[in-house]
């Protein structure tokens, strides 16, 4: 698929119809989520791949049954492959002290870091994730884990320091797929989002 086309039809799929992902083909997709760009080539970004029960555990400590009436997106559950992006901010600070990258000040500590780039760097890994799976023909999302990180990381081992990007879910869309609300509200045309020179206020 020519990249223009997968940018243009990517849209987030919420509902799977639980066929496989090939193991080799969630590989090629993370392998290619850890080339997005990164602060200081830190490689601080990394994946936790959930298949099979795993992706049942996840769900039970995320969305337990009780919760489970009335959930909005039930065909969520029956993506195949979960990928949960983590961040490692003590390898930023590590890296920003490094003698090439010293003069910053960023090594100093994650206060030293007025935007954490560590966050950065994952979203940047997480649309790269998004458009490979499009240009394989395949559905996905993403979706945050906002109060449920912790429980997400004890269940499967993650070490403390790591902070919890979100969830990428992958799989073949369902023909029930609808999108969301928010997708109603449209795109901005170009022209009310480009300023060049100077700010253009309408």
């Amino acid at each position: 698929m020519e990249f223009e086309q997968a940018v243009r039809r990517r849209r987030m799929v919420r509902s799977y119809t639980g066929e496989p992902v090939a193991p080799a083909v969630i590989d090629e997709i993370c392998d290619l989520g850890r080339r997005a760009p990164a602060a200081g080539n830190t490689a601080g970004v990394e994946f936790l791949v959930l298949e099979g029960d795993a992706t049942a555990a996840y769900w039970d400590v995320t969305l337990p049954a009780e919760r489970r009436d009335g959930f909005a997106w039930p065909g969520l559950l029956a993506a195949p492959a979960l990928v949960v992006v983590w961040v490692d901010p003590d390898a930023y600070v590590s890296r920003y002290r490094e003698p090439d990258k010293a003069r910053t000040g960023l090594g100093a500590g994650e206060g030293a870091w007025t935007v954490p780039y560590w966050f950065v760097d994952g979203g940047a890994a997480v649309m790269t994730m998004l458009l490979a799976a499009r240009d394989r023909g395949l559905g996905a999302s993403f979706f945050g884990m906002f109060d449920h990180e912790d429980v997400v990381r004890h269940r499967f081992g993650v070490p403390p320091g790591r902070r919890g990007v979100g969830t990428v879910a992958l799989g073949h869309r369902a023909e029930d797929d609808r999108p969301s609300r928010s997708a109603a509200r449209g795109r901005p045309d170009l022209k009310d989002v480009l300023h060049r020179s100077h700010w253009r206020t309408p």
